[in-house]
């Protein structure tokens, strides 16, 4: 929502301020939206180096899409059972974690989606600067 890039390049100084550490960024890819009709996502991957505490990171993310004005949220689901997606301003999720695999409510890793959509994989492979 509102102006794509802009809100990429917030969230990433935003991650910065909030780690300490110099983000290294994957390209930016277009995709459709996902599981409802709406406006296109920007996409990046950003990394880091430094050792975090999963639920530390998930805080920062969580403070970093509050700072950008997302209000709290929880998945959603329809009566099929399927999950209710709807445009957001910014969407900071945790991909992998330093060889951390973890399922728990509130947090799992790596992402549940991170194998099975293709732009993510595509992001991955491309060169992260």
């Amino acid at each position: 929502m509102g102006d794509r890039r802009a809100n990429l390049e917030r969230a990433r100084e935003l991650l910065e301020k909030e780690l300490g550490v110099t983000l290294k960024c994957s390209e930016i890819l277009e995709t459709e939206a996902i599981g409802f009709d709406g406006p296109a996502f920007l996409n990046q991957v950003v990394a880091f180096d430094d050792e975090i505490e999963p639920y530390s990171l998930l805080q920062i993310c969580h403070d970093v899409e509050a700072a950008m004005g997302r209000k709290p949220h929880k998945a959603r689901y329809d009566h099929s059972g399927y999950r209710i997606f709807e445009p957001r301003i910014i969407d900071v999720d945790i991909l992998h974690l330093n060889g951390v695999c973890m399922d728990e409510p509130n947090l799992t890793i790596p992402h549940p989606q991170v194998f099975s959509r293709p732009f993510v994989q595509q992001l991955l492979a491309t060169p992260i600067k």
